[in-house]
């Protein structure tokens, strides 16, 4: 009986949390809507937007950016919110100690997505742009992009480059869960590497500089993993050691 109880009161507050994170999103959808107008103005007027015409090839066109726009603003506003909820949720399951420092990859894990996010906007997505601007009147094309275009390549780099940014956090919170160890992932370096480079090939436009621009930076990331995992490594040997006295 105790343990129906138990799973019942579990339920109940997944039920919860979820109801919580899926208001949230709603609430932010709204906001996403109210300010996407004002965002795609700022995007317009960035210097890799500047000399592109706003053609539309299509009557859904705007409108699918339009929401588009809004559904990312309203992911970023939900993301931190969402991560509170799931840390709320298995908190109980957790000593204080484990409370305390789960509780930090909630600001760690969304910082890093904005930094992914910032990262690919503001330097890979411009790189991007040029480059294949520079062959296309290399070879005499006349450049003639749809508002779609644009920004779907756009959307299509930003979110799994943010997504990807993850990695560190990820790797940390695994190394504390102790399904990884810094040394296995020293171990499995070439493995590792091998998929970065297949995951930078897929999520970068098909060319080989891009492909560069993309791959180097993961490389650098799981590099940064395997030392947070390091660190991570010692400190909750540390912990234990302590507990042990």
């Amino acid at each position: 009986m105790d343990k129906e109880e138990t799973v019942v009161e579990h339920l109940a507050e997944l039920r919860k949390r979820l109801i919580i994170i899926a208001a949230a999103f709603i609430i932010s959808l709204g906001v996403g809507f109210a300010t996407a107008a004002r965002t795609l103005q700022y995007i317009k007027s960035q210097p890799t937007a500047v000399n592109v015409e706003w053609n539309v090839f299509g009557f859904t066109d705007g409108i699918l950016i339009y929401f588009k726009c809004a559904l990312i603003l309203a992911l970023l506003i939900t993301l931190p919110i969402a991560l509170h909820q799931i840390w709320l949720f298995v908190k109980p399951g957790l000593s204080e100690q484990e409370a305390k420092g789960t509780f930090l990859f909630i600001p760690i894990s969304f910082l890093l997505f904005i930094a992914g996010v910032s990262f690919s906007y503001f330097v890979l997505f411009p790189l991007m742009l040029n480059f294949m601007s520079d062959v296309n009147q290399s070879i005499g094309a006349t450049e003639t992009y749809g508002m779609n275009q644009y920004f779907t390549f756009m959307f299509n780099l930003i979110i799994p480059v943010g997504i990807v940014f993850e990695m560190p956090v990820v790797i940390m919170f695994l190394t504390k869960l102790g399904v990884v160890t810094p040394y296995t992932l020293r171990k499995m370096r070439k493995v590792a590497y091998f998929v970065l480079v297949v995951v930078g090939v897929v999520i970068s436009p098909p060319d080989f500089v891009s492909d560069i621009l993309i791959i180097i930076p993961l490389f650098i990331l799981f590099e940064i993993s395997i030392f947070v995992s390091s660190w991570t490594y010692k400190r909750t040997l540390k912990q234990y050691e302590e507990l042990a006295k």
